[in-house]
């Protein structure tokens, strides 16, 4: 009996200490498994700021990239700045002919005088009495409103002027243009367009009117001029 006794309490000692054993096992894997889960956690912060700091920077190189962009566009936009200037009106397309081939030549920029209300065949009508360029062209001081916008001088040294010849003068637009500027230090060339008229006063008219500028003779041109014929005064002006 004494021996069963040993044998049953050898038996609970060996069983206690297997589920001590156990338990310590469970608890050490749980430990490990906790600081696993901790490293896996720190790793993926880790990692996430580093995608931050990377988005930032690439966020901050294509920031210097627009900035260097933006400047680079401005230096071009001031470089592209020309230093003559032909301004022209033009009804029927002829004058407009000549000023593009005037800036074609003298690698100049253009700007066109758009009149606020268009003129309409009816309006150009120079039979008809009635008509509203007669009317203008009657009424030396009729100053047509011009609906372009306001061009900047600055930079320029050479301005062409070109218009047609209504009624032996300048249509009354070019007068309401010259006086809305101040064309001092600028070399101003009038140019006109006609079947049959010539220059008349209207070039001594456009200077008057403007009271600056150092102004130029000018010139007459038909429908439709050469190239050649339009470089070859240009290179007798100079």
């Amino acid at each position: 009996m004494k021996k069963l006794m040993t044998i049953l309490v050898a038996g609970v000692l060996a069983f206690g200490l297997a589920a001590c054993a156990k338990k310590d096992d469970a608890e050490k894997e749980t430990s490990q498994n906790t600081a696993a889960e901790t490293t896996t956690v720190a790793e993926t912060s880790a990692s996430d700021e580093k995608q931050e700091t990377e988005a930032a920077g690439s966020e901050n190189a294509s920031s210097d990239e627009t900035t260097e962009a933006a400047t680079s566009e401005t230096t071009e936009s001031t470089q592209a700045h020309k230093e003559v200037l032909v301004v022209y009106f033009s009804a029927t397309g002829t004058t407009k002919d000549v000023a593009e081939k005037i800036a074609k030549i003298e690698d100049a920029d253009l700007y066109e005088i758009v009149p606020a209300e268009p003129y309409s065949e009816a309006d150009l009508d120079w039979n008809d009495s009635g008509s509203r360029s007669t009317k203008e062209q009657n009424d030396s001081s009729s100053r047509p409103a011009i609906g372009s916008a306001a061009v900047s001088l600055d930079g320029y040294k050479k301005v062409y002027i070109g218009y047609p010849i209504w009624w032996g003068e300048e249509p009354r637009i070019l007068d309401t243009f010259v006086e809305s500027y101040n064309f001092d230090g600028l070399t101003m060339i009038p140019f006109c367009t006609s079947a049959s008229s010539g220059l008349g006063r209207s070039g001594k008219n456009l200077e008057e009117r403007a009271g600056s500028g150092t102004w130029l003779e000018g010139k007459r041109f038909g429908a439709g001029p050469s190239e050649d014929t339009i470089r070859s005064w240009i290179e007798d002006l100079n």
